[in-house]
């Protein structure tokens, strides 16, 4: 089965097209799990370990994905890598799709080895060893096709799937993405076109292809023209929550069948025990029964709409 499949079949299984992105910046955590352990880069690390498992334990039976952002693990060094490959396998021990936001993107070589990383092998002498073995990962496309082949290349042989940016949902992404070409169409519908020809070989029983797009619920209009350019390519969706989007443009991503995206949240979801809708029902150390709580309103809110 391939890995969009495996991800729809998720979504079906929970009723919930949500990931959960874990960003454990340092001011995010708890301090009931920070004060556990020495101030230190490895005592930051087993706090986001910790954090993150406790996340992940209340929401695997909710949430379909998760999807840890690289940077926020990178910035911790060698223990923070650490913690960022736990976590991949303890979600997917969970039953939990996992997708890395790496956002990788350079010339063929060098996109193969980063491919090689996440979702490939790295061939050692005469064995091929896998390093991070997440689902799927995040691609930026900008140097163009021979920094996207390495990735889908894998895809097809090892039955991974990736998410490359479109349309992203920061607020200065128009300076690039909104510019016109020659011949009338903005570089996101141009990048949007490629992604659904770049995908056309693998798409699986649900008719959506593993070589998926980022779209940003911030720009609704935007997100509702390319689910018309791109039938065949699932979306990840981020901005809802912190970031402004909401239930009603989202749903502009979808398909009649309710299928077509996933919604991502990380600061509501993660640092749900802070909000002003859960901070009086909550202690701090109920931290992760917060986020559960939080990640069943929002599935509750994005099921009245999609």
């Amino acid at each position: 089965m391939n890995a969009i499949d495996r991800l729809i079949n998720k979504i079906k299984e929970t009723n919930n097209p949500t990931v959960i992105g874990l960003d454990p910046r340092y001011e995010l955590l708890p301090k009931c799990v920070l004060e556990k352990y020495p101030n230190t880069l490895e005592g930051v690390s087993e706090a986001i370990i910790e954090y993150n498992k406790a996340l992940i334990d209340e929401t695997c039976d909710v949430i379909p994905a998760v999807k840890p952002q690289i940077a926020f693990y990178e910035m911790f060094g060698i223990p923070g890598m650490k913690a960022f490959e736990e976590t991949c396998k303890y979600a997917k021990q969970k039953g939990m799709i996992v997708i890395a936001d790496i956002k990788r993107g350079d010339i063929g070589s060098t996109a193969q080895g980063y491919s090689n990383a996440y979702l490939g092998k790295t061939k050692i002498r005469e064995k091929e060893e896998s390093i991070f073995d997440v689902d799927f990962v995040t691609v930026n496309p900008y140097m163009g096709t021979d920094c996207v082949k390495p990735f889908i290349e894998d895809c097809k042989k090892y039955d991974k799937g990736i998410f490359i940016l479109v349309k992203t949902s920061n607020p200065s992404s128009g300076e690039l993405q909104d510019v016109k070409l020659e011949n009338g169409e903005e570089v996101y519908v141009k990048v949007a076109k490629l992604v659904e020809e770049w995908g056309k070989d693998l798409r699986g029983e649900n008719g959506y292809s593993s070589i998926a797009a980022v779209v940003g619920a911030t720009y609704p209009k935007q997100l509702k023209e390319i689910r018309e350019i791109a039938p065949h390519t699932y979306f990840l969706i981020p901005g809802y929550g912190a970031q402004g989007g909401k239930a009603e443009d989202i749903a502009l991503g979808f398909d009649k069948n309710g299928l077509g995206g996933i919604v991502n949240a990380s600061r509501s979801l993660m640092c749900a025990y802070k909000s002003e809708l859960w901070k009086d029902k909550f202690e701090e150390k109920d931290y992760a029964k917060a986020t559960r709580a939080e990640a069943l309103r929002m599935k509750e809110e994005l099921g009245g709409i999609i």
